[in-house]
């Protein structure tokens, strides 16, 4: 009985070490939310007793943030539009995460990469304009970005979709840090000396979209 007790301690002891924050983690920790927390935890702990949310988790989390905010609402309300006046095509919706070396990254067990920053864009259009909302935010932090540019059909040289390859950090099991390389797709409106660049998640359907764009701007230019 008594070795019993023994080893069940030291199992309890076991599993508390495990399941806590080595001193790096607590140190990227500091300051942050509980919700913060999570998603920092997901990014640079392993182990199936650490705790960490599972990838389907932390895709619930995205898509809860992003519902929970009506962006396409919030888009029309910067440029001070109503959706009747941008019928010229359907509104369209591009998002995914955004890949650098300032956020957090992590292939899940699907092989999937995922990112502490994930980006959401609304493309409207008018009889002769192209209207364009930007909202950037981050999950490991309260840092985000909004911006809106308007643009008429003659000032835009093209809509492409192009593949890009970035460096992100990984942590290994002691918070040292290493780099890795992601392929990304990013869609591009692009006017003289400048390219707008927003993250999608390509598909047929964005394909198709972006198709669509592309017949409209020539014949807006023609």
């Amino acid at each position: 009985m008594v070795l019993i007790i023994i080893l069940l301690i030291a199992a309890a002891v076991v599993y508390f070490k495990l399941k806590s924050d080595p001193a790096w983690i607590k140190e990227l920790c500091k300051g942050k939310t509980d919700e913060q927390k999570k998603v920092i935890r997901y990014f640079v702990r392993e182990g199936c007793l650490s705790g960490t949310m599972s990838d389907a988790e932390y895709d619930s989390l995205v898509n809860s943030r992003v519902t929970s905010m009506d962006f396409r609402q919030k888009a029309l309300d910067k440029h001070g539009l109503d959706i009747d006046q941008v019928q010229e095509i359907p509104p369209v919706h591009f998002e995914g995460y955004v890949f650098d070396d300032k956020s957090y990254a992590k292939k899940g067990k699907d092989n999937l990469w995922r990112s502490s920053k994930y980006q959401t864009t609304w493309i409207f259009f008018s009889d002769t304009q192209v209207y364009f909302y930007q909202y950037t935010f981050n999950l490991d932090e309260t840092t985000k970005r909004e911006s809106t540019d308007e643009y008429f059909y003659k000032d835009i040289v093209n809509f492409s979709s192009a593949s890009s390859t970035e460096e992100v950090v990984e942590y290994n099991k002691g918070g040292e840090k290493k780099l890795a390389s992601v392929d990304s797709n990013i869609f591009q409106l692009i006017v003289p000396g400048d390219k707008i660049s927003c993250a999608l998640q390509f598909n047929d359907e964005t394909e198709n979209v972006i198709k669509g764009m592309k017949n409209k701007l020539r014949e807006k230019k023609s």
